[in-house]
């Protein structure tokens, strides 16, 4: 029997369904040892892609990913609203301490898992749902984007100060893709842990290639904290996806 939750008097059934939304997300490397100094409380360890920079800023230095994104959720359980993520690509807490190569393997499969770090919308509803079903970090936030371009655009904003400004070049199509695909999402709040199944139905319009990102970093508390993290100069890939179907599961508490 599928589960319900109560969410400002609305009665959600499980799994969530979004029939529609389509995104854009640029990844950079960043810091190992920084990602793993911002995500102590949640005792996960971030997924190292490059044991050793290249950039002579940071030779040395073990690099992970940071992922940012914007999703437009256009018809869903949760209504429409806009979303802005800054995740972490993690390891499988039952499997630490993966090795680069094995990594890599997981980056090119797409079974990666990722830390929901940061979660700004624009909707009272999505909020609510999200913190109290999944302990997804939700925050309150104001947009600008466009996701009808070839170059895809979105600015985020919080309590009077910009948070990023990020710009995508057009990317290569790549084929259509269906038949559903399970991810593992982790969040923290309120002190614990949670690890949520996300399935990924179908992905249609999708273009991605090799960096292609301008990142712009604003005055918000969560702009200083991305820019500790030593982003790469240039994105690692970046991607955008004109339709997604997805559904996701309750959490359980890791």
């Amino acid at each position: 029997m599928s589960s319900t939750h109560q969410v400002l008097g609305t009665t959600v059934d499980m799994p969530v369904r979004i029939r529609n939304a389509r995104c854009f997300v640029a990844g950079f490397t960043a810091s190992a040892d920084a990602v793993t100094a911002a995500i102590a409380p949640t005792r996960l360890t971030p997924l190292i892609v490059n044991p050793f920079s290249l950039d002579p800023r940071r030779f040395g230095q073990p690099r992970t990913v940071a992922m940012l994104v914007f999703v437009d959720y256009i018809d869903g359980d949760l209504g429409p609203y806009n979303e802005f993520g800054v995740c972490f690509l993690v390891n499988d807490p039952e499997q630490p301490g993966a090795s680069p190569i094995a990594s890599l393997g997981s980056l090119i499969r797409g079974d990666a898992r990722a830390l929901i770090h940061h979660l700004p919308v624009d909707g009272e509803f999505t909020l609510a749902a999200g913190r109290g079903i999944w302990g997804f970090p939700k925050t309150m936030a104001e947009f600008d984007v466009d996701h009808d371009s070839p170059r895809k655009h979105g600015a985020v904003r919080a309590d009077g100060h910009d948070i990023v400004d990020l710009t995508l070049a057009p990317g290569i199509g790549v084929p259509d893709q269906s038949g559903g695909t399970t991810l593992t999402a982790y969040s923290h709040l309120d002190g614990t842990t949670r690890r949520t199944p996300w399935r990924l139905e179908q992905t249609t319009g999708v273009h991605t290639r090799v960096g292609g990102a301008t990142l712009t970093l604003g005055s918000h508390p969560i702009a200083d904290e991305l820019r500790g993290l030593g982003l790469s100069r240039h994105a690692l890939m970046t991607s955008s996806v004109a339709k997604l179907q997805m559904t996701f599961d309750d959490a359980t508490v890791c």
